[in-house]
């Protein structure tokens, strides 16, 4: 059972820090789920922010700033986050994509490891 709690614990503490990361977020800017696991220092974790963002049960957390990397929304069948990014001021072209030039957050101003002291 010990060890069931400290994946668990393990997996709240990483989808912690996608969260916090994610809040960052200015509006009417957006990030790609690749962008944010590699801010957080994890290379291959852009799966690990989609189940993060997924299993949120929060509204203080702007999941809809967060995109693939095409700039296209993920969610297939639900216009909730285009409307919602749309009513911040994010534009999309004719075929459903972000100019992530244009609307692309650069990232965050402190690095990861920097926040990853202050939160423990």
């Amino acid at each position: 059972m010990e060890n069931i709690e400290n994946q668990k614990s393990k997996i709240e503490n990483q989808f912690e820090r996608v969260y916090t990361l994610v809040r960052q977020i200015p509006q009417g800017k957006v990030a790609s789920y690749g962008q944010i696991a590699r801010w957080l220092g994890w290379p291959r974790g852009a799966r690990t922010v989609g189940w993060a963002l997924r299993a949120l049960e929060t509204d203080d957390v702007p999941w809809q700033r967060v995109v693939n990397a095409q700039g296209c929304v993920s969610l297939t069948g639900d216009t909730t986050q285009q409307r919602l990014l749309e009513a911040e001021g994010v534009v999309f072209d004719h075929t459903g994509r972000i100019d992530l030039k244009v609307y692309g957050w650069t990232g965050p101003l402190t690095p990861w490891w920097e926040e990853e002291l202050r939160l423990s």
